[in-house]
């Protein structure tokens, strides 16, 4: 089971960038695909990117273009850069597996656009 623990979180204006990172534990990280997901006051969780082993990716259409997901294998690291923030990106901000692993969750990483 692996430990997940997100960081890079804050409060930016709209039209502004953040880049959030991920470093994971306790399990064999290079062999997983892994996903950003986030979830918004009084909404679901919701997967907004993923990237695969090999290092395909493929994003929610609300983020594609605007956010990009990448992996360091050799630093257990998984980060996503958010560019042109909308103050409907606000949300908590969390890494998992793809599929989640459902006890693996962290504290995730606030993330607040201002308009």
């Amino acid at each position: 089971q692996g430990q997940l623990v997100e960081s890079g979180g804050g409060l930016v204006q709209a039209g502004g960038s953040l880049r959030l990172s991920c470093v994971v534990s306790g399990s064999i990280f290079s062999i997983n695909d892994m996903g950003w997901y986030r979830q918004a006051p009084g909404k679901r969780r919701e997967l907004v990117a993923v990237i695969t082993s090999g290092g395909s990716t493929n994003y929610a259409d609300s983020v594609k273009g605007r956010f990009t997901i990448s992996r360091d294998n050799a630093k257990n690291t998984v980060y996503l850069q958010m560019n042109s923030l909308k103050p409907e990106d606000t949300a908590v901000y969390y890494c998992n597996q793809d599929p989640p692993e459902v006890d693996a969750w962290g504290q995730g990483t606030l993330v607040i656009v201002s308009r």
